[in-house]
């Protein structure tokens, strides 16, 4: 059985789950793994917008995006993901991907924060379609990566239950804080 990194098994059950061919936002566009998985469950009809505070973020995804030949089906967007209401209308949105934390091989000091990442969340929620889903991976660790990962899971937990299912997931036998999956469903 082949060992699953955090993000091919947040893909793998946004593509068991997700409608084909929507709109999808990758909220933290990182060096575009979910954005070209986003685009490819976009097909030719489907649409991504992505977001990300750094250069380095848009300039990796608009090449991975154009090396495989997906750059047309996304808007690519220097700003942070507490924007992402003012590009997308409510209950317009079919998933919204969130990858918390510091961008792989860049400055950890340039992060996703609490207060802003709660804020995203929650207009996410507006955004998405019912029967829409958002799938957050979360890393602690680092200044404020255990504070924020408090702060969004104190907020999950007041969602109303029978607007959204929240599933938070955790790998048990891991040491060193390992990233925690959570999937929000809206009804």
């Amino acid at each position: 059985m082949r060992q699953s990194q955090i993000t091919q098994w947040c893909q793998a059950i946004i593509e068991s789950q997700a409608v084909k061919e929507g709109l999808y936002i990758d909220a933290t566009m990182g060096k575009g793994g979910d954005t070209a998985f986003l685009c490819r469950l976009a097909g030719e009809n489907g649409h991504v917008l992505a977001f990300d505070v750094q250069e380095k973020a848009l300039h990796l995804t608009k090449e991975r995006l154009t090396k495989e030949e997906l750059a047309d089906r996304a808007e690519l967007y220097l700003c942070g993901h507490e924007h992402m209401a003012e590009y997308a209308g409510e209950e317009t949105v079919d998933v919204i991907c969130f990858n918390f934390g510091y961008l792989p091989g860049g400055d950890h000091k340039v992060a996703t924060h609490a207060e802003t990442s709660m804020q995203a969340i929650l207009q996410g929620l507006k955004l998405l379609k019912r029967g829409g889903m958002m799938s957050l991976c979360i890393y602690s660790g680092g200044d404020t990566g255990f504070e924020e990962k408090d702060a969004i899971l104190n907020l999950l937990r007041t969602l109303p239950s029978r607007e959204y299912t929240v599933i938070a997931n955790e790998y048990y036998n891991r040491k060193n804080n390992p990233p925690m999956p959570v999937f929000i469903f809206k009804s």
